[in-house]
């Protein structure tokens, strides 16, 4: 990556079309890391993954790999849990990161979330001595994906050319994409103050054993609801709402409050040591397979979503 820049944190987007194409953008950057003695992580979706080891052959084996369909399932545990986890792992050199994060499979219910992580990536980087190179699979996503990825990389890479993206704005992607939730179809509903804090807990429990959740998969449902309620109570005016219901085969819940959520990173930084407090949302995006935020001045709704399998 060549493009002259300030800031010594670099962000491109790589548009690829077809195996050869991926390869050929990924292969000598990674290669390049690895001649200049960068720690390199790979974190792409599986098919992708098995694809770059090959290539890679002898030299795979210096490489830290991440199946991104699992470690970044939720788009909004990435930064903490994968980028952040390999160079806070290397402090004092440049590393280097190949992160997928969106990929022909993600729905449309994810991928808000995930041109918000795009974006926060910039502001979470800043002045740190990294590369993240980020594909785009450009035959298999659509023109809007792509016009995102512009917006939210200030470098791209198409056909072996690198350029500046003219459309870069990662402060207007994370509007653009704060969006509000869809009311649900059917859902059950409770209002919660600092008494009923246990009931809520127990409210969500009931209802999510009976919408098929079991085993940790309640518990953490229960860490959750419990979670937000008691930033409800802190943070949001007191008191609040939660919503739960089903979703094919997902367990949704949802708590509303009247506060505002002013730090679009709250929640993806990883955890300061010594620090108490600050966790708390950091651990929703750890547990929920899912989570989506919409915050205004009126008031914030956090929806998470948590898988039956």
């Amino acid at each position: 990556m060549t493009t002259p820049t300030a800031d010594p944190f670099v962000h491109p987007a790589l548009f690829y079309r077809g195996e050869e194409e991926y390869l050929h953008g990924t292969v000598p950057f990674v290669r390049d890391g690895l001649r200049a003695g960068e720690p390199v992580a790979v974190a792409v979706p599986g098919p992708n993954l098995a694809v770059l080891r090959a290539a890679l052959g002898e030299d795979a084996a210096d490489v830290s790999f991440l199946d991104m369909t699992e470690a970044g399932r939720n788009p909004g545990r990435i930064i903490p849990k994968v980028l952040h986890a390999f160079a806070d792992a290397h402090p004092g050199t440049r590393v280097r990161i190949v992160g997928e994060p969106i990929w022909a499979g993600r729905t449309s219910v994810e991928y808000p979330a995930c041109v918000q992580h795009e974006a926060l990536i910039n502001p979470a980087f800043r002045g740190r001595d990294v590369t993240i190179l980020c594909p785009y699979d450009a035959g298999r996503l659509d023109e809007r994906v792509l016009a995102d990825a512009c917006a939210t990389h200030p470098v791209v890479i198409s056909g072996g050319t690198e350029r500046r993206s003219p459309g870069y704005a990662p402060e207007q992607m994370i509007a653009r994409y704060n969006q509000p939730l869809p009311h649900p179809a059917q859902a059950d509903e409770l209002v919660f103050d600092a008494d009923g804090l246990p009931g809520a807990r127990r409210f969500a429990v009931e209802r999510a054993a009976r919408f098929g959740l079991s085993g940790i998969r309640v518990e953490d449902v229960n860490l959750i609801v419990a979670e937000l309620t008691t930033n409800s109570v802190v943070h949001g005016g007191g008191s609040g709402g939660l919503r739960i219901w089903s979703d094919g085969g997902q367990v949704v819940c949802e708590v509303r409050d009247r506060g505002h959520l002013s730090d679009p990173l709250a929640g993806r930084r990883p955890a300061e040591r010594g620090r108490l407090g600050g966790r708390g949302l950091l651990m929703v995006h750890y547990l929920a397979d899912l989570v989506r935020i919409h915050t205004d001045p009126d008031g914030t709704a956090v929806r998470c979503y948590i898988g039956l399998g």
